[in-house]
């Protein structure tokens, strides 16, 4: 199977620029509800069979994550959010699990704390571990999601899968190696990151704890797996990296630790 691990579905897109895409001074589009169509052609198009679709984190729409995936529970699978200095952060981690989302998204940039925070992130990490949850932290090189902070908190829960999203691109991808070569739970996904750095993790790594994430719509399928074939010749690596892995984690049938 191909299963991309990062991508965003957005219902709301709200007035950022970064969101609606328009120039200063011109006057936002109007809502439209999010297509599922769009998305799901592109996995088509590129023969990827599942993807992970979360929210960028400027809006936290876990209602809407859990109708989406309820639509389509063959080819998306969703990873909610919370912000951990959110009074009901946790009860809203357990009400995710509950919906049956397998994942929680963490944006200690956006939403304003240190990822090695141990007072907010020790309880977040306690109860995905108790409901079996995997973890993916947004980290675009950034000092409040260093990879060595991802580790600090990681190594703790030894049992919580912890997913570094873009190794920490740009200069924090040596780093996220590192973090990923000496904790077993660690894993890297490649999206927003160059060939070059897929090629470093692959080569220092092997394939195994690597996450082939697409980051549609920023980028696209078939770009992402066109970098991972350049990045991953041996087909069998390639395999996991491109679904294995991820299949592994979800705990599909079939598929073993």
């Amino acid at each position: 199977m191909i299963i991309d691990a990062y991508n965003t579905a957005q219902d709301v897109r709200g007035r950022s620029d970064y969101l609606t895409g328009v120039r200063p001074g011109q006057e936002p589009p109007p809502y439209t509800p999010f297509d599922p169509q769009r998305l799901l052609d592109r996995m088509d198009a590129a023969g990827v069979d599942m993807a992970m679709v979360c929210s960028l984190a400027q809006r936290i729409e876990n209602d809407f994550l859990v109708d989406l995936v309820g639509k389509f529970p063959d080819r998306l699978f969703g990873f909610g959010q919370v912000m951990p200095q959110a009074d009901d952060a946790l009860d809203e981690i357990h009400r995710i699990a509950d919906a049956g989302l397998p994942g929680l998204k963490l944006h200690p940039s956006l939403h304003g704390y240190s990822v090695s925070d141990h007072g907010l992130l020790d309880p977040v990490l306690k109860v995905c571990a108790e409901r079996g949850l995997i973890v993916l932290v947004n980290a675009l090189d950034d000092p409040f999601c260093a990879p060595f902070a991802i580790e600090e908190v990681a190594k703790g829960f030894p049992q919580v899968p912890v997913v570094i999203a873009h190794m920490g691109a740009v200069w924090g991808v040596p780093d996220a190696i590192l973090v990923a070569e000496r904790n077993e739970n660690v894993y890297l996904d490649t999206s927003a990151t160059l060939l070059s750095d897929v090629k470093r993790a692959y080569g220092r790594l092997g394939p195994r704890k690597i996450l082939m994430g697409t980051e549609w719509p920023g980028s696209d399928f078939d770009l992402e797996r066109m970098k991972i074939a350049k990045a991953v010749p041996d087909e069998d690596d390639r395999a996991l990296v491109e679904g294995g892995n991820m299949a592994r984690l979800l705990a599909l049938p079939g598929f073993t630790a």
